[in-house]
């Protein structure tokens, strides 16, 4: 009797020996699975950068030459001024255009709320100081405009309104900036730009793009897969702004 409560006894301890591994074995996830799995967080986490830290902008336009080139992309930190902290002279802003809410322009901050900006035959002065010459910025046009022509070249004294900021483009003789329409309220400013990721010079011959986009779509690739790589700006790449 002892004899059998014992086998029995050993036998249960066996299979639960047994059960114990088999609970205690990793299982090992199809290769398919583990790719999705980490798909999903990297899209999740791109998706969560995109809303709340960073976003990407194309520059289309030739305003910020010799710091910003048309066919640039950078990167935009929407967290710059948060928490306490404020935009700073030479900062290069992403902001809401003031007569046109729809559109995103990007300039640099020349003057902060409360100075004096004037500018006598292209040169500017921040409160009856001439400011400083941002490295990449220009004027190439040797003409000097009167100020009762245009205000480009002559502009001022004004002084900036409070809780607004004064933006002008590096390309000073071609670019639309606060001389022309005002000055940017801070709660337009969506964010600083940081750098630039991408860099594809323009071509006139590009394909265009409408509806239906199918044809335009195969397009572009064919003209992307012929252009590459000399379209792309490989010294630009990576460029802190």
């Amino acid at each position: 009797m002892d004899q059998d409560f014992l086998i029995q006894e050993i036998k249960k301890a066996e299979v639960n020996k047994q059960t114990k591994k088999v609970l205690n074995r990793k299982v090992k996830k199809p290769v398919w699975r583990e790719y999705v799995e980490t798909g999903m967080i990297a899209l999740v986490a791109a998706i969560l950068l995109r809303v709340f830290v960073v976003s990407a902008y194309r520059v289309n336009s030739d305003s910020m030459e010799d710091t910003l080139y048309a066919g640039d992309y950078i990167f935009v930190n929407k967290l710059a001024y948060e928490y306490g902290t404020s935009p700073r002279i030479g900062d290069i802003i992403v902001f809401k255009y003031p007569n046109n809410p729809a559109k995103d322009f990007i300039k640099r901050i020349v003057a902060f709320p409360g100075q004096t900006v004037q500018i006598a035959d292209k040169i500017l002065y921040v409160n009856d100081q001439v400011a400083e010459i941002p490295v990449h910025s220009k004027n190439n046009d040797k003409r000097i405009i009167p100020g009762d022509l245009s205000y480009r070249d002559n502009f001022g004294p004004y002084q900036v309104p409070e809780g607004e900021y004064f933006v002008m483009g590096d390309n000073r003789d071609d670019s639309r900036d606060s001389r022309f329409w005002g000055c940017v309220p801070e709660d337009n400013i969506r964010g600083k730009a940081v750098f630039v990721y991408w860099s594809w010079e323009p071509d006139a011959d590009a394909p265009g793009w409408g509806f239906p986009y199918v044809v335009d779509a195969v397009h572009w690739i064919g003209y992307a897969l012929y252009n590459f790589p000399s379209h792309i700006r490989w010294d630009r790449l990576g460029i802190s702004i």
